[in-house]
C-alpha cells in the first residue's frame, strides 16, 4: 500500500482483482428471481460442491444468509443455542430476535469452541423447553475469538449433541475457507455434519459483494421463499456471481499469505510493552490486541494510531482488532508494527491529557 494509510480494520476492505472486474462485463445474465441467472446458477452449483451440500443460494451478505438460515430452520418462539460471543448473536444488530423471533441461549466457549457439557444442557432445554423449533449455531472461523479455527472433530461433536435433541445446526462459515487453509484440509470436513452453512465472498476472497447459503435441496428451496420475504430476491445477479466464481477458483490458496502476515504482526506486537496478545488465538487473519496495559481504551488508541496512518478496529473497552488481507503486503505489516511500537513508546495521550486539564483549571479561575 506504499505510503498510503494501512487499513487493517477488516478483510472486507479487500478489493476485487482485475480478472473479477473483467468477469462482470463478460457475465451471462438472466433474471435470478424468475427463470434464473446462468452465472448465479454456476456459482451456486460450485459452492454447493465445495461445501459438500446439495444446493446453495446467493444472498447479498453474510448477515442475510445467517438470518435466512435461522428463519428457515426454526419457528418464532424457538431458541437459538450459540457460543456466547458469536457474531450472529452480538454483531448482527438483533436480527436473530427481530427477524427470526428466537430467544438466545448463549453457551460458554474456549477460543470460540462451545464447551460440550454446557452445550448439552442448552440443547436439551432448547429441544424440550420451548413450544417452537430451535437450532444450534456454530461459527468457523470464530471472529470475536480472534479468527480461531474450530476443529472438524469438535464440529462433529457439537452436531452430534444438537441432533440428539432434534435440533438442526447452522454454521456461520463467513471465513470457512480461512479455516480450511489453516487446517490444510478440504472445507467439506468442516461442513460434513451441519445442516446448513453460510460463507462470504467479500472478505479474504476479495470479491466485491455476496454471500452464499448452502444445505439440502429441500432446505434451499424453502430458503428461497424466505429470501424473497426478506427482500433479497435479485434480478441480473450474475454481475455479483461472476467475480464470486473467480474468487472461489483463484483466491482460496493465497489466504495462507494473509495468515502468515497476521502471525508476523502478532509476534511483533507481542514484544511491545503494554500490549497483550493471546498468540494461541492467532490462527488465521485476525489479530486481537488488548491495550489495557497502556491505561487507555481501544477507541483512544485507534484514534492516535489513525493519525499516524494505520487503522485498527476498536471493539469493546480495550480490545483492538487488526485483519490482514489481499493488498496488505509484508512491508505494510512491518510498517504497521513499527508505527504501533513508536506510538506506544511516545504515549502522546499522557502529555496531551495534562494540557486540557491545566487549561481548564486556568479558565475556571478566570471566570
Amino acid at each position: 500500500m506504499g505510503d498510503s494509510v494501512i487499513d487493517l480494520r477488516s478483510d472486507t476492505l479487500s478489493l476485487p482483482t482485475d480478472e473479477m472486474l473483467r468477469s462482470i462485463q463478460d457475465a451471462k445474465l438472466g433474471d435470478d428471481s424468475r427463470d434464473g441467472d446462468p452465472t448465479v446458477r454456476e456459482l451456486e452449483a460450485l459452492t454447493a460442491e465445495m461445501l459438500g451440500q446439495e444446493a446453495a443460494m446467493l444472498t447479498v451478505s453474510g448477515t442475510m444468509s445467517n438470518l435466512i438460515a435461522m428463519r428457515t430452520h426454526t419457528e418464532p418462539g424457538g431458541a437459538a443455542v450459540v457460543e456466547q460471543s458469536a457474531h450472529l448473536y452480538g454483531l448482527e444488530f438483533g436480527g436473530i430476535a427481530a427477524a427470526c423471533g428466537l430467544l438466545v441461549l448463549p453457551v460458554p466457549g474456549r477460543l470460540g469452541a462451545m464447551q460440550p457439557e454446557p452445550l448439552r444442557v442448552a440443547t436439551q432445554r432448547a429441544g424440550t423447553g420451548f413450544p417452537a423449533r430451535g437450532l444450534v449455531c456454530l461459527e468457523n472461523t470464530h471472529n470475536t475469538a480472534g479468527g480461531t479455527v474450530i476443529s472438524p472433530q469438535h464440529m462433529d461433536l457439537c452436531c452430534e449433541i444438537a441432533h440428539a435433541h432434534h435440533l438442526p445446526v447452522h454454521l456461520d462459515g463467513a471465513r470457512i475457507f480461512n479455516a480450511a487453509v489453516a487446517l490444510h484440509a478440504d472445507a467439506r470436513v468442516l461442513t460434513r455434519s451441519v445442516d446448513s452453512v453460510s460463507m462470504c465472498l467479500s472478505k479474504g476472497l476479495s470479491a466485491p459483494v455476496g454471500s452464499l447459503l448452502a444445505g439440502s435441496r429441500s432446505f434451499i428451496d424453502k430458503a428461497r421463499k424466505v429470501r424473497r420475504a426478506f427482500g433479497g430476491a435479485m434480478r441480473q445477479a450474475g454481475i455479483i456471481a461472476a467475480p464470486g466464481l473467480v474468487a472461489l477458483r483463484t483466491m482460496i490458496g493465497r489466504l495462507a499469505e494473509d495468515h502468515e502476515n497476521a502471525r508476523m504482526l502478532a509476534h511483533s506486537l507481542a514484544l511491545v510493552p503494554g500490549l497483550a496478545i493471546n498468540l494461541e488465538s492467532v490462527q488465521t487473519d485476525i489479530v486481537n490486541v488488548d491495550v489495557k496495559g497502556l491505561g487507555i481504551d481501544a477507541a483512544t488508541f485507534a484514534r492516535y494510531l489513525d493519525a499516524r496512518g494505520v487503522r485498527g478496529l476498536p471493539g469493546m473497552e480495550t480490545m483492538l482488532r487488526f485483519v490482514t488481507y489481499r493488498g496488505i503486503t509484508r512491508s505494510d505489516v512491518e510498517r504497521a508494527a513499527t508505527t504501533i511500537h513508536e506510538l506506544v513508546c511516545e504515549k502522546p495521550w499522557e502529555s496531551e491529557a495534562k494540557a486540557p486539564l491545566n487549561s481548564g483549571l486556568t479558565a475556571s479561575k478566570a471566570i
